[in-house]
C-alpha cells in the first residue's frame, strides 16, 4: 500500500488542496498526518489561503483512512471537528523488521529520542524541513518537510511510503530525494 505522509498544513485551503490532488495522483492507500492541521500558530505567518473551514471539509472528504499524530498547534476542539483520530503523541508503524515511530516532534525528535533499537526509524514533522539522515544511535530520521510553510528555502512537501522505498515529494509530485529503508 502507497501511504502518503504530509505535515504542517497549517490551516492552508491552497495547499491542503494540492495535497488532495496529490492524493488522488498518487493513488495512495491511506494519509499519515504529523499534525499541525487547522491552527498557524502564533510564530507563523498566516499560510496562504488560511481557511481551516475548508481543510476540515477537504479531509471528512477523503476516502482512504487517514491516520494522524498531534502536533503543537492542535488542540483539542479540532478533534471535535475533524472524523480522525488526532490527539495521540505518536503512533507506531511496522515495515518489515523496522519499527517507525511517528510523532509531530515537539516532544520526541532527533534530539531527544524515543525508545528505538538501531535500524528503526523515527518520523516527524515540525521542522517545516525534509530530512533523512542516520544518528549516532543507529535510528534514521525522516521529516517529509511542510505542506503550507516550508523553511530554510525547502520546497512545499510531503513523502510517500512504499513498501520500504521512501520518496520526498514537491506538492506537483517532483522527486527530489529517494531512499530505502
Amino acid at each position: 500500500m502507497n501511504i502518503m505522509i504530509a505535515s504542517d498544513i497549517h490551516g492552508s485551503a491552497y495547499y491542503c488542496r494540492l495535497l488532495m490532488e496529490a492524493v488522488r495522483r498518487e493513488q495512495a492507500g491511506r494519509l499519515l498526518l504529523l499534525g499541525d492541521i487547522l491552527y498557524h500558530g502564533p510564530r507563523n505567518d498566516l499560510p496562504r489561503e488560511y481557511d481551516p473551514k475548508a481543510v476540515i471539509a477537504m479531509l471528512s472528504d477523503l476516502t482512504i483512512p487517514v491516520s494522524s499524530v498531534r502536533g503543537n498547534c492542535d488542540a483539542d476542539v479540532d478533534q471535535m471537528v475533524l472524523p480522525f483520530p488526532i490527539l495521540s503523541d505518536s503512533c507506531l508503524l511496522f515495515v518489515g523488521d523496522k519499527t517507525i515511530f511517528t510523532t509531530h516532534g515537539h516532544l520526541f525528535h532527533k534530539d531527544h529520542l524515543p525508545p528505538l533499537s538501531r535500524g528503526d526509524v523515527l518520523l516527524h514533522g515540525h521542522t517545516h524541513v525534509p530530512a533523512w539522515e542516520w544518528l549516532d544511535e543507529g535510528v534514521l530520521y525522516l521529516n517529509p518537510g511542510s505542506a503550507a510553510l516550508p523553511k530554510e528555502e525547502s520546497p512545499h512537501s510531503y513523502m510517500m511510503l512504499s513498501g520500504r522505498d521512501v520518496y520526498w515529494k514537491t506538492m506537483d509530485g517532483t522527486v527530489f530525494h529517494h531512499m530505502t529503508i
